[in-house]
């Protein structure tokens, strides 16, 4: 009886620890990442702001009673050349082109362009591309239903017309293009949509329900495979994704806006080269906005980040609406922490209307940001860049 009794127990303990074990697999890590401490809206690390350091702003462009906005930018590899463009309208409008030979210092006046840019419907965005046989290109976007792209092939002197580039669409496509490591040429882009513009005849489900997208290019850029999913939720809009590399090349990071702002601004990791990837997480409260774009400083390693600020329903930040800036580390990315410091890089006067960023970096560590916002009161937005170093804000934090 006292045996019988015994393995009864023992068998009772085996399913048991079974139990346990499987709960705690489930909810364990993703693979590649940290377990990320639950996140708040807010956040204490320090706040610099340069609003007001007018030395370092330079206007693009600006045009009486017309808006002006959502600028991308390219720098070529002289670290001299600039090229930039962005709607003449809110996303929909003509593209405007221009170029600056110093660095972003001086630009150009408006220059010509093929008679279909000024039927783009939506954000333009820059990327520069290399194929298997060292063939450099720059290829432009324009999207909603259908996708279209141009390609240069001189650095920018000619373009071609916009084209269409397959039977499908989406939402600020493509807001980031990566190379991948899987051979010379290959690229992914990420973007997302609503269910509006996927394809032609496409309809936004209900309840709303955001996905997002990858397509991949093996040929430097000219063409483009059809959408894949990465992920689609109805109560995490995730949107506006922006790729940072890990600094040993190995994983891929993605920040992302939470559209329904019911939650945290969201990341998510791939270490397969967009394979595979993590499931959403919360970013802390400190990258809590839109339209996160990154690079990193070639002096310290770390990272700038520039997006607008936006936090969750029912919460708000000093800098809510603004255009601002993270510095931190990737690790910090991965871990979850709250970064080094929050930066306020312009005062934006109409809600949250500014900062689809550009940002290139110099090899001496001089950050040119680039984007557009309302910057003076009851008119409409236009074009500034702000150039910085971030041991020039190491200083600053230091006050603070």
């Amino acid at each position: 009886m006292l045996l019988k009794a015994l393995t009864r127990t023992s068998l009772i303990l085996m399913v048991l620890t079974t139990i346990c074990c499987w709960f705690q697999s489930s909810f364990a890590s993703e693979p590649g990442t940290t377990q990320a401490k639950p996140q708040q809206p807010g956040f204490t690390i320090p706040y610099v702001d340069l609003n007001v350091e007018t030395d370092r702003q330079i206007v693009v462009d600006r045009e009486e009673g017309q808006y002006l906005g959502h600028p991308t930018t390219v720098l070529l590899e002289d670290n001299k050349t600039m090229l930039c463009v962005y709607p003449k309208g809110h996303g929909k409008g003509g593209i405007i082109y221009k170029r600056s030979n110093d660095a972003g210092k001086t630009w150009s006046e408006r220059l010509p362009t093929p008679a279909s840019w000024a039927t783009s419907r939506e954000v333009p965005t820059l990327h520069r591309v290399i194929d298997a046989n060292g063939k450099k290109r720059i290829i432009m976007f324009s999207g909603l239903y259908p996708t279209r792209m141009a390609v240069t092939e001189d650095d920018g002197k000619t373009w071609s017309e916009l084209k269409q580039v397959g039977d499908w669409g989406g939402i600020v496509v493509m807001g980031c293009v990566e190379p991948l490591k899987t051979d010379k040429g290959h690229y992914m882009a990420l973007f997302h949509d609503d269910g509006r513009f996927i394809s032609k005849n496409s309809k936004q489900e209900s309840p709303i329900a955001f996905t997002l997208y990858k397509t991949i290019s093996n040929d430097g850029g000219l063409t483009w495979s059809d959408p894949e999913a990465v992920h689609k939720s109805s109560d995490y809009h995730i949107c506006e994704p922006g790729i940072i590399r890990s600094p040993d090349r190995k994983q891929l990071a993605v920040l992302l806006r939470e559209n329904s702002r019911r939650h945290n601004s969201q990341i998510i990791f791939s270490d397969d080269e967009g394979i595979t990837w993590t499931k959403p997480r919360d970013l802390p409260g400190s990258l809590n906005g839109d339209r996160h774009t990154g690079k990193y400083d070639p002096v310290s390693g770390r990272l700038l980040i520039s997006f607008r600020s936006k936090t969750p329903k029912g919460h708000t930040a000093p800098t809510e609406g603004d255009w601002v800036a993270w510095v931190g580390t990737y690790d910090d990315l991965v871990k979850g922490n709250e970064g080094q410091y929050h930066v306020r890089l312009k005062d934006n006067t109409k809600g949250a209307d500014c900062a689809y960023p550009g940002v290139e970096v110099l090899p001496d560590g001089t950050f040119i940001v680039t984007t557009y916002g309302h910057w003076d009161k009851g008119k409409p937005p236009y074009i500034r860049s702000v150039r910085l170093k971030l041991s020039e804000l190491d200083q600053l934090a230091k006050s603070k």
